[in-house]
């Protein structure tokens, strides 16, 4: 009762193909192909100078980012904290009201 019982492999039914035998064929050897061409080399792109003022407005402008980023991320939890005060101080209320209404007041 408490073994599984397993099930028997259906045997294959429809048109059955016996097996193909693959020969080894010969591998003859060809011309061997010429050398690519030189060819130029693509120019390498400008190499970028980071002068101070640049790396001063990058460090800027990444605080900025980091700090409006942090004040939004503060505010979703903030009102998310506000939003779940008010549910229970509402289930609060509602549960004395309705054991008010069950002691017949």
């Amino acid at each position: 009762m408490f073994r599984p019982k397993l099930p028997t492999m259906p045997q294959p039914t429809g048109l059955v193909t016996s097996p193909t035998v693959v020969e080894p064929t010969s591998i003859t050897p060809g011309n061997p192909a010429p050398p690519p061409a030189p060819t130029a080399p693509a120019p390498s792109r400008p190499t970028i100078q980071v002068t101070p003022g640049t790396a001063l407005a990058l460090v800027g402008g990444g605080t900025a980012v980091v700090l409006v980023v942090g004040a939004v991320l503060v505010s979703m939890l903030l009102a998310v904290a506000i939003t779940g005060v008010s549910v229970a101080l509402v289930a609060v209320v509602l549960r004395l009201l309705v054991n008010d209404m069950h002691k017949g007041r």
